[in-house]
Formats: C-alpha cells, sequence, structure tokens
C-alpha cells in the first residue's frame, strides 16, 4: 500500500470511501501484489481529473523503473501516451498500422492514420493551436480492398503496414 502512495491503514476502508485517484492506486496495488514483469493498463486515467492522472502516470513511472515493470498502455491520449511509453502501435480496427520508438513516431509519423492523430494532439500554446493544419484520415484514400498488407521496415524500429506501392512511398519521405 504504502508503495502505491496509500496509508496501510487505508485497507479497512469500503469502495465507496476512497477517490478516483485512490481506486487506481488500490488497482496498480492489487496487480503489483503478484510481482509482475508486465502489467496490461487499459485507459487507466480516462477518469480522473487531471492532477489526478499526473500523479498516478507519475507512479506508474516510478513503479517502471523501480520494478523493471513492462506496460502494455493502452490510451486515446496521445500526450499521456507519449510521456509514459518507449514505443508506441498505432492500432485502427484492430490492426496495427505503425511501431516506432516513441520520439521516432512523433518526429516522423508515416502511416496517413498516425498523422491524422497526431495532428489531432492539442498544443498547450493557443497561438499554435489556433493555426495549426489537422490533418483527416479517409480510409477510402489509403485503404485498397484486395491488395496484399505488407509490414515493412522503413527505418531501424520503426515498422509500417501498407500495400507495397505504399511502403515505396512510405520509404521515400522518410
Amino acid at each position: 500500500m504504502r508503495e502505491v502512495g496509500l496509508l496501510p491503514e487505508f485497507a479497512s476502508r469500503f469502495p465507496h470511501e476512497f477517490s478516483g485517484g485512490q481506486r487506481q492506486r488500490i488497482g496498480v496495488a492489487r496487480a503489483l501484489i503478484m510481482e509482475p514483469e508486465f502489467i496490461v493498463a487499459d485507459e487507466p486515467i480516462s477518469a480522473l481529473d487531471v492532477s489526478i492522472r499526473a500523479q498516478v502516470l507519475n507512479l506508474l513511472n516510478d513503479l517502471k523503473a523501480k520494478r523493471g515493470l513492462t506496460y502494455m498502455f493502452i490510451s486515446h491520449d496521445l500526450s499521456v501516451v507519449r510521456f509514459i511509453s518507449d514505443r508506441i502501435a498505432v492500432i485502427r480496427a484492430g490492426r496495427i498500422l505503425e511501431l516506432a520508438e516513441t520520439e521516432e513516431l512523433f518526429r516522423k509519423p508515416l502511416h496517413p492514420y498516425t498523422q491524422a492523430l497526431l495532428s489531432a494532439v492539442p498544443y498547450p500554446d493557443p497561438e499554435l493551436e489556433r493555426n495549426k493544419q489537422l490533418i483527416v484520415y479517409d480510409p477510402k484514400e489509403h485503404e485498397r480492398p484486395g491488395e496484399e498488407l505488407l509490414w515493412a521496415e522503413i527505418a531501424p524500429g520503426h515498422f509500417v503496414s501498407g500495400t507495397k506501392s505504399q511502403i515505396a512511398e512510405y520509404r521515400l519521405h522518410y
């Protein structure tokens, strides 16, 4: 309990007596009691307010370093994913479209869907936010039924899914 920031005397409380952040910490503690190496965290902070989100994310990062944990962190919030992840897989309709180390993916997104997702991440600067160019992904333009999809390494550790011609285009743009 202490490792996740809760007092041991909280163990006798009822679930309704805890805040959302405390409940998340309890969930983390319950997972840690099994001494895992790998934890699947599906939208672990989506229902929390901003300040509590930061606390839980910092806790997860501290535990990752301290215990050598690996997370599969599932989220729609790319700024959060960027903060906590070493590598990111971009998934659409159950298919991985792009996989790269975090900063590589943010610096050089290749797949049009990844580009559209990253263009939607809000900037904290109102002037930049007002002038940013939003990319809209249209699957009709990029998905080619009947053509074989390939999984290709465009740069070391940077993989993308596409047809043979799309892969050639990604390589050219890289």
